[in-house]
């Protein structure tokens, strides 16, 4: 899974094969025809009234994949940082990492493209953090 380009057709499809759920039942659900459903297929981005419908259907969160990616591509900004200590008192923010992102980055430290140090500078997660996933993968 690239957490970076999202092509979020391509995985509604997969979870429909997955499910083996029918294209009548989809086009019933979703209240569109199924020339519409297969547009959808290969839609790389979708509206998100009809992607929630389709969480739905699927019992399963698509938009996790926009958090890892918000996550990992567009980290707390600097300006929200001065906000914040403007503020009486500190605030920690405690990001969230799903599963499909720390599977990501282990998937690349394994792989060799990226080293441990690396991951830490590029997405800025604590080193503590990251060794804790090596160690339980």
């Amino acid at each position: 899974m690239n957490i970076k380009n999202i092509h979020i057709g391509i995985l509604i499809r997969s979870k429909v094969e997955e499910h083996q759920i029918s294209i009548e039942r989809i086009s019933r659900f979703l209240d569109r025809a199924e020339s519409d459903i297969e547009m959808m297929y290969q839609a790389k981005s979708i509206d998100t009234d009809i992607l929630l419908k389709w969480c739905k259907l699927l019992k399963f969160d698509f938009f996790r994949f926009y958090t890892g990616h918000l996550v990992l591509y567009a980290p707390q900004s600097r300006i929200d940082n001065v906000f914040r200590e403007k503020e009486s008192a500190i605030v920690f923010r405690k990001s969230i990492y799903t599963q499909e992102v720390k599977d990501f980055i282990l998937e690349k430290i394994e792989m060799g493209t990226m080293t441990a140090n690396d991951a830490v500078e590029r997405y800025k997660i604590p080193k503590t953090t990251l060794y804790k996933w090596m160690k339980k993968r």
